[in-house]
């Protein structure tokens, strides 16, 4: 979670409050402290509030929920006669772009350390490290509009940002600090996108670097602000900064956006409403709220409410992107209210917890897997089809056989994991500078076909690792969960022909052990010899667990 430095001349001054009432009624909106130092004090914010991420955000909710300022605040946005013609050649690389013109903002070291701040917090959360949303800050008197965004080769040369030669895309990605920081965005590409003023010069190449070009001083008095990306969240970040140096006392001018197929005006602050049920309120809350309590709530909140019979009609500010359900404007209600106030009560049903049958089944085979002397490691749940199918010799279909992640952040995490043993190989590769034998292990899910497992997959490395050895800890391990069971060839592509087994228990095939195939351990780098065996838990026990 991002953690926000605010300074406290510009907190107490921008909210107007004292030092003291801000450290007493600061963690009561959401949020952690880290550490208050004399000249500034460091806040943890959760990922939910990016409207919080800058000193001004902040000033702005405390304001409310202290009561020196309620209700919601109106951001006007005049009508300006700058505009972006998107090319086609741009849709299938990054398709979405906005922007918005910010005139008369005076740039004091306080405004470009926030702008700075705020960027980075919001590329980082709402951006996916800049792979979703990207952000562009430019000096206005530096851009001549009207301006173009488009795809370009990797020869086409700018100045880029803190350089003052001309560079190729291609020298970017390579030698730039920030090519070779974000390169990983656009790996695959072979077109690149670009905005290009009407002087026939760059202005940023998102999401990469800006140009020198338009480069922010301390003489910049007007601002021009691109965002782009893929969907919704290049908005919802334009109205998070619009709303910011609004508040700084900017004057917010609208773009205009001419897509292939249709024209679009930012930024877009208009206000959303909401309706919710009183009577849905108060049971998700457990207590009866009296009408005048919701408004008063809503307003410390820097929401605008208007009660009639059974209804909440609610007024959203722009900036805040993380309401999108009626419970997300109640738990609001719940802090405007003041968590403090709820009282706490005794549940009238009396009832007793007990330990998941899976949970039972998790810690005895940990037991049994540190007792043998096997490490017991952690592995992370996303992964990708290289390192689970194809390093592994085995094939498998997309949404049959592992599911896909949606919005993936990096090619390396494309998939939910279907088996435990190829991220242990993956980790033994990490770990070649260890001394030898290495024994792991680790038990934890995996989603196969849509529904979740539990399983234990355990490695073995060292020079003399043989077939008879991995069979002798598979017999253990058996043994002690008191198991009868038998063997099979297997034709697992993981294991040498010969050498490996699948597990049978009760006519079915539960797991596999044996002695990892040459062909794997190249495409790992591993040298040593590795045998292993992993088993599926929830086929050898009803835990209830497939869900």
């Amino acid at each position: 979670m991002p953690v926000v430095t605010l300074y406290w001349d510009e907190l107490e001054r921008l909210t107007g409050a004292d030092r003291k009432t801000i450290l007493e009624r600061l963690p009561m909106l959401g949020c952690d402290i880290e550490r208050v130092e004399e000249d500034h004090v460091d806040v943890e914010f959760f990922p939910n509030r990016p409207d919080l991420y800058s000193v001004e955000g902040v000033a702005r909710a405390l304001r409310g929920f202290l009561g020196i300022e309620t209700g919601l605040k109106r951001y006007t946005v005049k009508k300006g006669e700058w505009r972006i013609t998107v090319d086609d050649s741009v849709m299938g690389v990054r398709p979405r772009i906005v922007g918005c013109v910010v005139k008369n903002i005076k740039i004091t070291d306080e405004v470009i350390r926030s702008l700075m701040e705020v960027q980075e917090d919001l590329h980082w959360t709402v951006g996916r490290n800049r792979r979703k949303m990207a952000i562009g800050v430019h000096d206005l008197s530096k851009v001549n509009f009207p301006l173009t965004y488009k795809a370009v080769d990797s020869n086409f040369s700018f100045v880029p940002l803190d350089f003052d030669r001309k560079m190729t895309v291609e020298e970017i990605l390579m030698e730039h600090p920030k090519g070779k920081e974000y390169s990983f965005i656009l790996e695959g590409k072979d077109r690149y996108p670009m905005i290009v003023d009407s002087a026939n010069e760059v202005i940023s190449f998102p999401p990469i670097i800006n140009a020198e070009k338009t480069r922010v001083t301390e003489n910049t008095t007007d601002l021009f602000i691109d965002v782009t990306g893929f969907d919704e969240n290049v908005d919802r970040a334009l109205a998070i900064l619009a709303c910011m140096l609004s508040d700084r006392g900017g004057k917010i001018e609208a773009v205009e956006i001419v897509y292939p197929n249709r024209t679009e005006i930012s930024p877009n602050l208009d206000i959303r409403v909401m309706e919710i049920e009183i009577e849905e309120m108060s049971s998700l809350l457990g207590f009866e709220i009296k009408a005048d309590e919701i408004k008063d709530a809503l307003e410390k909140m820097r929401f605008s409410c208007e009660i009639s019979d059974s209804k909440v009609r609610v007024g959203i500010p722009p900036y805040r992107a993380d309401i999108m359900h009626e419970w997300d404007v109640i738990e609001d209600v719940a802090i405007g209210y003041g968590y403090e106030k709820i009282k706490p009560e005794i549940p009238p049903t009396l009832t007793f917890g007990e330990t998941h049958p899976w949970n039972e089944i998790r810690g005895m085979i940990k037991e049994i897997m540190i007792g043998l002397g096997f490490i017991e490691v952690i592995t992370f749940t996303l992964t990708n089809e290289k390192v689970m199918y194809a390093s592994m010799r085995r094939d498998a279909r997309a949404w049959e056989d592992f599911i896909p992640v949606m919005h993936p952040l990096t090619t390396e995490h494309t998939i939910v994991r279907t088996h435990l043993l190829p991220k242990l190989l993956e980790l033994l590769s990490y770990n070649k500078h260890h001394e030898m034998p290495q024994k792991v292990f680790e038990v934890g899910d995996v989603v196969v076909g849509g529904k979740n497992r539990l399983r234990v997959a355990a490695c073995l490395t060292h020079s003399k690792a043989n077939f008879a050895e991995i069979r002798s800890y598979v017999q253990a391990v058996m043994r002690e969960l008191g198991l009868k069971w038998d063997v099979e060839e297997t034709e697992d592509g993981a294991f040498i022909a010969g050498r490996g087994a699948n597990i049978v228990v009760e006519g079915k095939n539960v797991g596999v052990f044996g002695e990892i195939h040459p062909e794997v351990l190249d495409t790992f780098e591993l040298t040593m010899p590795v045998v292993a065996f992993e088993l599926d838990l929830s086929h050898i026990f009803d835990t209830g667990y497939l869900l």
